[in-house]
Formats: structure tokens, C-alpha cells, sequence
């Protein structure tokens, strides 16, 4: 008798690919998890020495019975460490969601896990479906239009503050990266508050350098790029859409982690670019990618989201270089920054 199992008959799972699944199926509990921590600043309130979980009640105000469940669930995913009868210390993890931390995250998993976010979730069905944002409708305006209105001003400001945060651990890596021989001047293209410039100007005191943003972001602007600041005879402040426009003539050009729209967008932007450089500018685009990179479960979640909220995506790196090549660019190299970014360098013919 033959024992073949026949061709539609399934293998059994393997117990710890069930319990794998199993972990993943709950990971919204992870995340709000940390969203809880960060919110109650659990991190910021614990020490370098254990604490008990009465003592961080009392230092956080909340109820311990549930505070050591919350501990419990996190220290399963290496947040927190359990070191003794019912008190916690800190991991390499946990540190991060301090937010005096030099490579803080707290405004980051805040961010990732805003009230929206619980809302647009359950419609990336639909999304994946038919390939465009959920946001309008369940909140009735774009994205960006409701972040800036009234009604999420909470949500605007934590925004801001992961941004800064992000692009202020960034820049070091950056400016450590790039390679400014015969460059004087630079345009950091959607530089949000000007982190990476403020970077550049700093440890290059003969470079000068304009910021151009949203006007409601530029206003913002880091305060050593402000009139009275300590970069400002050296910086120029512009408002403006990079998509309508780029008025702004120089070396270098730096666009970081905001070709993420849909790809007409992009092309309008790499477009402008092309359209006021000087034939041999330099262009350096920084983003996350979606394949050759050690980020791959960030970046390609957070390439869910921008589907979710903007109807974006994040790149590949041959989405990205074909874009560049397609704006008449000529791409003279690709290369990581740090685990999360790569730089594609290009020239204006």
C-alpha cells in the first residue's frame, strides 16, 4: 500500500512556526505595548539601578497590578529585563525610549502608533485592493491636510518631534558620509527643520546652505539656522512646495526620505531639480529601501503605512534609479549611510 501522501495534503506546522504566528497575529498588543511605556514615560522614570514595580507606580502614577503586567509583556520582547523578585531594569531597548536618550526613540513609537494609525490598520485590505490611501475617507481630507488642521494638533506636534528626533540622529551619519571637496554651497530639498543642514554648515564653516520647506515648517526651522542663531549669516531660509517649485541654485542638492509620494510627484520634484542646477551639480538622494538593506521589517512596515496614509511607498533600489535615470540624471553611485539609509549619488548633466 502506498504511504505518498497525496498532492493537495498539507505538512503539518512545525510547533515554533505556530507559536511564531501565533506572537505575530498579536502584534498590535506589542505595539501599543510600547505606545503605553512611552506615553507614561516609564523609561524616563526608571534609573540606572532596578526598580520595584510599586516604586515606578509611584513614580509614574498608575495602578502597579497592571504596570506589571504591561513590564512583563514587554520584557518578553527584550524592553525591560525582570532581574529580580518583582522589580525591572533597563535594556539596550528600553534606554531608547527615554526621551533624554542621544538616539531616543519615544517620539517614534509614539508616532507610528497615533490614535489614526489604529484606525487605518484594518483598511489595508482595502487599500492593498485597490492601491490608494484609506485616509480620505475615514477622515474626509488628505493626509498632510488633516495633520496640519486643528482637530490633530496633538498628533502634528508629536509629528514634529519624531521628525527632528529622526533626521537629528541621521545627520551625524550623514555629514560623516558625504564628501564636500569643491562644494560651496548646498540645498537641503524638504529638510524639514534643517537638521541635516545645521549638520553640514557646523562642521564645514566655509559652506553655505539653504533650507527649503512648507512654509509652516520653515518657521520652525532649527534655531542655529534662524535670524540671530549661529548659522544663520551662513544659512537661507525658503518656504516652498518642491513639487511646484526648487528657487534655489547651488552645489549640492539633499533630499532625504520625502520621494515617498506617489511617482508622479517625484518626477515633478527630480524635475525641478534638473531645471535650475548648473550643469555639474551634485544631487545626493537619501532613503530607506525595501530590499539590500538590515532594516527590511521597518522599512518594509512603514512602506504599509505610507500606502495607508499617503498612497506612497518606499523604494527599491531599481524603483529609485530608475526614477533618477528617467529625470535625465546620471547616477554615479549607490551606498549605505547606516543600517537604515543608502545615498544614491547623481550628477546634472
Amino acid at each position: 500500500m502506498s504511504t505518498t501522501a497525496p498532492p493537495n495534503a498539507n505538512p503539518s506546522p512545525t510547533p515554533g512556526s505556530t507559536m511564531r504566528l501565533r506572537e505575530l497575529v498579536f502584534g498590535a498588543a506589542c505595539a501599543a505595548a510600547l505606545r503605553a511605556a512611552a506615553s507614561l514615560r516609564i523609561a524616563d522614570a526608571l534609573g540606572e539601578q532596578p526598580m520595584t514595580v510599586n516604586e515606578l507606580a509611584d513614580a509614574v502614577g498608575v495602578e502597579p497590578r497592571p504596570l506589571r503586567r504591561l513590564l512583563r509583556a514587554l520584557s518578553c520582547y527584550g524592553v525591560f529585563t525582570e532581574t529580580g523578585e518583582d522589580s525591572y531594569a533597563h535594556t539596550d531597548m528600553s534606554r531608547q525610549l527615554r526621551e533624554d536618550a542621544p538616539d531616543s526613540l519615544r517620539y517614534i513609537t509614539l508616532w507610528c502608533t497615533e490614535p489614526w494609525t489604529w484606525q487605518a490598520w484594518p483598511r489595508l485590505e482595502d487599500a492593498v485592493r485597490t492601491g490608494r490611501t484609506v485616509f480620505p475617507e475615514l477622515y474626509g481630507r488628505e493626509f498632510f491636510d488633516y495633520l496640519h488642521s486643528g482637530e490633530a494638533e496633538d498628533s502634528a506636534r508629536v509629528f514634529d518631534q519624531a521628525m527632528t528626533h529622526s533626521s537629528r540622529q541621521s545627520a551625524a551619519d550623514l555629514a560623516g558620509y558625504l564628501d564636500l571637496s569643491g562644494i560651496g554651497s548646498v540645498a537641503d530639498i524638504g529638510g524639514g527643520q534643517g537638521q541635516v543642514l545645521a549638520g553640514l554648515l557646523a562642521k564645514h564653516p566655509q559652506l553655505r546652505g539653504t533650507l527649503l520647506d512648507l512654509p509652516k515648517v520653515v518657521e520652525h526651522a532649527d534655531p542655529r539656522l534662524r535670524p540671530g542663531g549661529e548659522l544663520a549669516d551662513r544659512a537661507r531660509l525658503v518656504g516652498g512646495d518642491c513639487r511646484e517649485a526648487i528657487p534655489v541654485e547651488a552645489d549640492l542638492y539633499i533630499i532625504k526620505n520625502i520621494l515617498e509620494w506617489d511617482d508622479e510627484s517625484t518626477r515633478r520634484t527630480l524635475a525641478n531639480v534638473r531645471a535650475v542646477a548648473r550643469p555639474g551639480a551634485r544631487l545626493v538622494v537619501v532613503e530607506n529601501l525595501v530590499d539590500d538593506s538590515p532594516s527590511m521589517r521597518f522599512t518594509t512596515a512603514m512602506d504599509l503605512l505610507l500606502l495607508l496614509n499617503v498612497g506612497g511607498a518606499k523604494h527599491s533600489r531599481e524603483s529609485l534609479l530608475a526614477l533618477l535615470t528617467e529625470a535625465g540624471l546620471r547616477v554615479t553611485g549607490v551606498h549605505p549611510v547606516n543600517p537604515y539609509l543608502h545615498a544614491f549619488e547623481a550628477e546634472i548633466g
